[in-house]
């Protein structure tokens, strides 16, 4: 065994769950010899035995398996504040991928896909995930009475009730709130998400910014708009005072 697929404790934990066994085995040597410490599982409730491991940094999922589907295991993880997901399926339409990424899965990647773009994407989750490269200067951020914890990843509403947060949402939030009073297209955002060779798409957007805006009831004490709509450009988070 060469050392970069040696096991070490500093090695990304990823869990693939598929019901095809040949696809789990090729994507888990696959990344085995790119650097994860790589688990598998066929189902959601073995899924679930591997996930009491404490340490599985994202969850590689299919979106169209017996018994449980991934739509299903998705939402499941979203609501308990699991790992980041990207969802696979041999449904590349887009109202399956809206779908995937509204029940909260990070990312979608339709079947037949190189392994190497599963890797991409598989970086570029965790790297959000990790907060490189974001400059941050205190771990809390304030905004209209509303308070978002940087390191934990949570935000606390002005009653001081919790919210739960996607990844993606926690993500696209810290898009706006470095950016307030900035009207920004969805190209714009896509490319502050997830860099500029993205292929993710406009109506991805359009979901999640809804997603955001319910949790947030989009309107700040004073009733105004936090996340504007800006005709013709994209959206707008509202300048912070």
């Amino acid at each position: 065994m060469t050392p970069d697929t040696a096991t070490s404790p500093h090695r990304p934990h990823i869990l693939v769950v598929d019901d095809d066994f040949d696809l789990r085995e090729l994507i888990s040597g696959f990344l085995s010899q790119n650097g994860f410490e790589v688990h598998t599982a066929a189902s959601g409730r073995e899924m679930d035995k591997v996930l009491q491991r404490g340490d599985i940094g994202l969850v590689v999922l299919d979106y169209m398996m017996p018994g449980e589907d991934g739509l299903s295991i998705c939402k499941r993880l979203n609501q308990k504040g699991g790992p980041p997901v990207i969802m696979l399926s041999a449904k590349g339409e887009e109202i399956d991928r809206i779908v995937g990424l509204e029940l909260g899965a990070d990312d979608y990647l339709a079947k037949p896909f190189h392994p190497r773009e599963l890797l991409a994407r598989i970086r570029a989750v965790m790297r959000r995930g990790d907060g490189r490269g974001q400059g941050e200067k205190s771990p809390l951020t304030t905004f209209f009475g509303w308070t978002l914890d940087n390191i934990k990843r949570t935000l606390q509403r002005p009653d001081g009730v919790q919210v739960a947060l996607s990844n993606a949402e926690f993500e696209l939030l810290r898009v706006f709130l470095e950016r307030p009073g900035r009207a920004l297209t969805r190209d714009q955002i896509l490319d502050h998400l997830h860099g500029p060779n993205s292929d993710n798409f406009d109506r991805a957007i359009d979901v999640q910014i809804s997603r955001l805006r319910r949790k947030l009831n989009d309107e700040a004490n004073d009733g105004e708009e936090i996340i504007r709509t800006i005709r013709g450009i994209g959206y707008m988070f509202r300048p912070l005072k």
